[in-house]
């Protein structure tokens, strides 16, 4: 082999002995660093999100790198499906856009976005309603159900209403399905102090923080389960939303922290003030 290779025996034997360059091991320190980043994120997280987890744990690495080191390993997370939509589109009315595809607020509680979406168990559909806070990312609000009627959704906002402090002129907003456009749901807002907003007919980019959400749910938990029951799904989505979701996933829109920190971090300094 080495006559083949056009080297020394001596020099394949130093070789042999070299522990590896400096590059070479931290290389390799890298990828177990990166593989327990991702295994802990339940390969969900993509190379943006792993090597956010890696800095905050005071590990100095580049973006390109962790891209590169994850394709060498293999590391692929779980990918998108095509979504159906669930809206059942109502008349025009006139219900404004107060958001106008702007989802940031000052502070909680400010703004908040809502959908529906739905979960396949083998007892039938379960549909859950979320309420997602513009400033903190965080689902503040959420009712599961096997229908989704005005109920399931009121539900949902009376949830965050106890969940965040609701300042004069909150809004709510959401698609222009009929349940989010009906009489009674506009007077459970009301009742509540909240401005109704909703986005324009079938334009989901209106809605697109809520939309982003369901995806997450979708591709992180759900489309990796199969439940036989109800029960089962509504156990599993809470632990999601509540342990994971809230509490541990790092958000893009939040400069990768989680909605919790966001949340602790306005409310020390709603402390401090």
């Amino acid at each position: 082999m080495c006559e083949w290779l056009g080297v020394s025996k001596s020099g394949y034997y130093e070789w042999r002995g070299n522990p590896g360059s400096a590059t070479s091991r931290r290389r390799e320190e890298l990828k177990l660093l990166i593989t327990k980043a991702f295994g802990d994120s339940g390969g969900t997280y993509g190379y943006r999100r792993v090597h956010a987890q890696l800095r905050r744990r005071g590990i100095a690495c580049g973006e390109e790198l962790v891209r590169a080191l994850m394709r060498e390993l293999g590391l692929v997370p779980c990918q998108v499906r095509r979504r159906r939509s669930l809206t059942v589109q109502a008349a025009a009315g006139p219900i404004p856009d107060l958001v106008a595809r702007d989802f940031s607020a000052g502070k909680p509680g400010e703004k908040m976005a809502g959908d529906i979406t739905y979960i396949f168990t083998w007892e039938g559909w379960l549909y859950l309603a979320t309420v997602i806070d513009c400033a903190t990312r965080m689902a503040v609000g959420w009712a599961m159900g096997d229908n989704y009627k005005t109920p399931l959704i009121t539900s949902a906002v009376k949830m965050a209403a106890r969940n965040v402090e609701l300042p004069q002129g909150a809004v709510f907003h959401s698609d222009r399905g009929g349940n989010y456009t009906s009489a009674e749901f506009a007077g459970e807002l009301k009742a509540l102090g909240i401005r109704q907003s909703v986005g324009r007919t079938g334009i989901c980019y209106d809605n697109a923080l809520a939309e982003s959400f369901n995806g997450a749910l979708k591709v992180e938990r759900v489309h990796r389960a199969v439940y036989a029951t109800r029960r089962k799904a509504r156990e599993d989505i809470a632990r999601y939303i509540e342990l994971r979701y809230n509490r541990k996933r790092l958000h893009s829109a939040l400069g990768y922290r989680t909605p919790q920190e966001a949340m602790d971090e306005y409310l020390e300094m709603k402390a401090a003030a």
